[in-house]
């Protein structure tokens, strides 16, 4: 018997029993569905990730200050001290000092209350410079940002991220119109585009920005100190070395040692790679137990391949007193149990792209579907195919024919 015709004997013994192949398979196409659907989830998670960490700026690091000590010894978390200054964010501008860094945006950041008219709306009051729209490669959907003369004179401006110019006014442009910020009335000069970004757990487009120098005198701030300073480093190539130049500045200008920095320096890798953590974590476990569901579709194939040696114990034996040698017999139902996993692996793999396609509209998550995976997954169903259909094959190979024909 040639390999046509064990595909043929193959795929007609397993079109006669089509309820319990269904069933078998069922099994397979579970396991397959759910390993494809799970990647899906994961890398997906992860690509939206790193959208979001690009839309915070392009080559970002990010200067954070380190953790404070109050009078009794207790400490807190990285970026509860005021470490960084103004005077730091113009040193790391200076080309001569760090050639490496293009831009530098230094900030702070309160929350506080927001009115236009009888409308009122608590969102993060931003006081930066003016690169920071090209430092956070961000653009404007209406208006101008402010200029060098407005953060020197302290003008009483401000730029509106899309969510907070949406929930203060919710007809007309918000340029020109008046907002009042803690109590001080401010020009609106422009809207900002949607970025879809969130960082520390606020929305980049739930926002108000003014020049820093407006921002200290709202919050009555005297000192020269800034929440966080981001910099643009001069290209990708560049952001190890520009890492490397602002932490050896700070160092010296702070006068402390690499053990004892109070900053922490982030990049975007960083903060790629963070973000990761819990979803790749997530992703291993919910593949583990595909990977189950998958083990209890083979044992299924093995039950089933089983009872089929067992129901065609005498057609073995008359095959075998014709001149089928144990090889033949064994390379048949090893065919039979491949047709089952890779069917069952199809079946999975299109209800794997099925769910794909209708799940982020129910649970607002991207689902990606990668290739790899998809391939990876009709092999192992395959190879699960034949894994267990070896015993099954194995057993109906070493039935003699007389034993055979004589069954009942």
């Amino acid at each position: 018997m040639n390999w046509f015709e064990t595909f043929r004997a193959g795929a007609e013994a397993v079109r006669a029993h089509r309820l319990r192949s269904v069933l078998t398979m069922l099994g397979i196409v579970i396991g397959i569905s759910s390993v494809i659907l799970t990647v899906g989830l994961g890398q997906g998670a992860q690509d939206q990730v790193r959208q979001q960490i690009s839309a915070l700026g392009s080559n970002l690091l990010i200067v954070s200050p380190g953790s404070s000590t109050d009078s009794s010894g207790l400490r807190g978390g990285f970026g509860s001290a005021s470490t960084l200054t103004l005077q730091d964010a113009t040193a790391i501008g200076d080309d001569s000092v760090v050639p490496d860094a293009a831009r530098v945006a230094p900030t702070t950041s309160t929350s506080t209350a927001l009115a236009a008219g009888e409308t009122n709306w608590t969102s993060s009051v931003v006081g930066t410079t003016t690169s920071w729209l090209d430092v956070r490669a961000r653009d404007l959907s209406a208006g101008r940002f402010f200029t060098e003369a407005e953060v020197e004179q302290a003008a009483d401006v401000v730029v509106l991220g899309p969510d907070t110019a949406s929930e203060l006014f919710e007809r007309g442009s918000p340029v020109g119109q008046t907002v009042t910020v803690d109590s001080t009335p401010m020009t609106v000069i422009g809207v900002l585009e949607s970025s879809g970004a969130s960082s520390s757990g606020t929305s980049e487009d739930d926002q108000a920005v003014v020049p820093i120098s407006t921002a200290k005198r709202l919050t009555g701030t005297a000192t020269s100190s800034v929440s966080t300073i981001y910099v643009e480093a001069a290209s990708a190539d560049a952001l190890t070395a520009a890492y490397q130049e602002i932490n050896a500045l700070l160092l010296t200008l702070h006068g402390v040692g690499a053990d004892e920095a109070d900053f922490s320096i982030s990049t975007q890798d960083s903060l790629v790679e963070t973000a990761n953590s819990t979803n790749e974590t997530l992703t291993v476990l919910l593949g583990g137990i595909a990977a189950i569901s998958l083990l209890v579709g083979g044992i299924g194939v093995m039950n089933i391949m089983l009872v089929s040696v067992t129901e065609r114990v005498r057609e073995i034996g008359l095959r075998k007193a014709l001149g089928a040698t144990p090889r033949v017999i064994r390379r048949q139902f090893l065919v039979e149990a491949s047709l089952l996993g890779f069917t069952g692996g199809l079946v999975g793999v299109l209800v794997g792209v099925v769910g794909a396609q209708v799940l982020p509209g129910l649970i607002d998550q991207p689902v990606s579907i990668s290739l790899v995976a998809t391939l990876g997954a009709i092999g192992t169903a395959l190879a699960l195919g034949i894994g267990f259909g070896v015993y099954p094959a194995s057993r109906a190979a070493r039935l003699t024919p007389i034993d055979a024909l004589r069954s009942e």
